[in-house]
């Protein structure tokens, strides 16, 4: 095999989806192994691409064993998978497994990331990875292994080359053509680097604040929602999710990926979360696209910036600062392309 490429997060599915296409359209052989979370192999399976499951088990965080097992069963699963195949480079976002399997099996690792609080997961991973790619705006330095690029994650599959936005969607979310509308994500806070963080405190209040100014409100949910907005769930594919945050008004969650995806898309999102992001930051600082709360009153700081932008919407403007964020940014697949095949790979 030619490449290995490792999902843990239902996002890396997104990220490399455009990738495994065009190498494989330009003949190399590349192979998939993904964490057993649903909706990441939910998406594979609505792309089309084949691969192979490793794990059997999510985090469970009643103890540290219970915590430490996931990981040891995903660990030996990846190292049986690369030892099958013998890739020549491996590749992943932050894949602590990967990494290890490159040093043991002697092929290159090319690993991503954008997340600088994932402090387990990263002093897991850089000792052993080849090289590591960040976004200009990742806030560590990680020494002569760090290659820095000028794009997000999100612009791997949702740059203009990548995405074209689908207006059928709004059909199937019920919509009417000129209805407006807000996308809540709300997360289970169950993946590693989340541990001891938090974003909303009540999250009927969100919703029930955000209608009064005349909107409609998506609630999209990593677990289960209050019974009483049990009837904001959207009920459309996942993979058609960006279709969708294309046309929103607002997007107001806890998910820093779903944030930047909408102001990549053109729409203002408000990231609500204990936690911050170099490129949720810079979003904000530079292209005014995010607007980031996180201290103790960040729900209702929040649901006020959410008010505020709804208020005096103007899509004019937001699409002026999509195009002066594009002016700057890369097409991200290109630049995983261009890494991937420079490597050492017989051909």
């Amino acid at each position: 095999m030619d490449i290995l490429i490792g999902i843990g997060h239902p996002a890396h599915v997104h990220f490399y989806r455009n990738t495994i296409e065009e190498l494989r359209s330009r003949g190399y052989e590349v192979g998939v192994v993904t964490k057993k979370r649903d909706l990441a192999v939910e998406l594979l399976d609505a792309y089309d691409i084949e691969y192979t499951v490793a794990g059997n088990s999510n985090i469970q965080k009643d103890s540290l064993l219970r915590m430490a097992l996931p990981f040891l069963h995903l660990e030996i699963d990846v190292l049986r998978e690369v030892r099958k195949n013998q890739p020549a480079v491996v590749t992943g976002i932050g894949n602590i497994p990967l990494s290890h399997a490159s040093t043991i099996f002697d092929c290159q690792s090319k690993i991503f990331v954008d997340t600088e609080h994932a402090h387990l997961a990263n002093n897991l991973t850089f000792p052993f990875a080849d090289q590591i790619f960040t976004p200009e705006c990742y806030q560590d330095d990680l020494g002569p292994k760090q290659i820095r690029y000028p794009g997000y994650h999100e612009l791997a599959y949702l740059h203009p080359n990548q995405f074209d936005p689908d207006p059928t969607i709004l059909n199937e979310a019920g919509l009417d053509e000129d209805e407006r509308f807000v996308i809540l994500r709300l997360v289970d806070w169950n993946a590693a680097h989340d541990i001891g963080d938090g974003g909303f405190d009540n999250v009927v209040d969100v919703v029930e604040s955000l209608e009064q100014t005349g909107v409609r409100v998506f609630i999209t949910a990593e677990g289960d929602v209050p019974e009483a907005v049990e009837h904001c769930q959207l009920a459309i594919e996942p993979h058609r999710i960006h279709h969708l945050m294309y046309y929103a008004d607002l997007f107001i969650g806890e998910s820093a990926t779903m944030a930047t995806e909408s102001a990549v898309l053109g729409t203002p999102g408000v990231f609500v979360s204990s936690s911050r992001r170099g490129y949720t930051d810079e979003l904000e600082e530079r292209y005014d696209m995010v607007f980031n709360f996180s201290g103790k009153e960040r729900q209702s700081k929040g649901i006020q910036k959410a008010i505020s932008i709804l208020n005096d919407y103007d899509q004019k403007l937001w699409d002026q600062k999509r195009e002066e964020l594009l002016e700057d940014k890369i097409d991200t697949t290109q630049f995983i392309i261009k890494q991937i095949t420079t490597s050492r790979i017989p051909k």
